[in-house]
């Protein structure tokens, strides 16, 4: 079966894995992702994620695991970005939970 993508919330704010140049990871609610800079609201950095996430687009389709660390919540302007992934609903309540294992 496959999965939806995400609505987006009334404020225009979709859910996204943003990474960057720099290597960074980050789990936030978007509303503009054109262009070199984005900026997330409620961000999360992935700092560690396991092997059982299949990749850095598993923590777009299933979201972190219970053995990965995800840090607290914070709005961020981010820059050179590589990629935009959109979140399943699963994956967003996954980050939600931020398990730091």
């Amino acid at each position: 079966m496959a999965k939806t993508a995400p609505k987006k919330a009334t404020n225009g704010e979709r859910p996204v894995v943003v990474t960057t140049a720099h290597r960074g990871i980050f789990f936030g609610y978007a509303s503009d992702t054109d262009g070199e800079t984005i900026q997330l609201k409620r961000a999360r950095l992935c700092v560690y994620w396991s092997a059982d996430c299949k990749g850095f687009m598993g923590l777009a389709s299933g979201g972190p695991t219970a053995s990965c660390k995800i840090g607290p919540a914070a709005d961020i302007t981010l820059r050179s970005i590589t990629s935009v992934l959109e979140v399943t609903p699963e994956a967003v309540a996954a980050w939600e939970r931020a398990p730091w294992g």
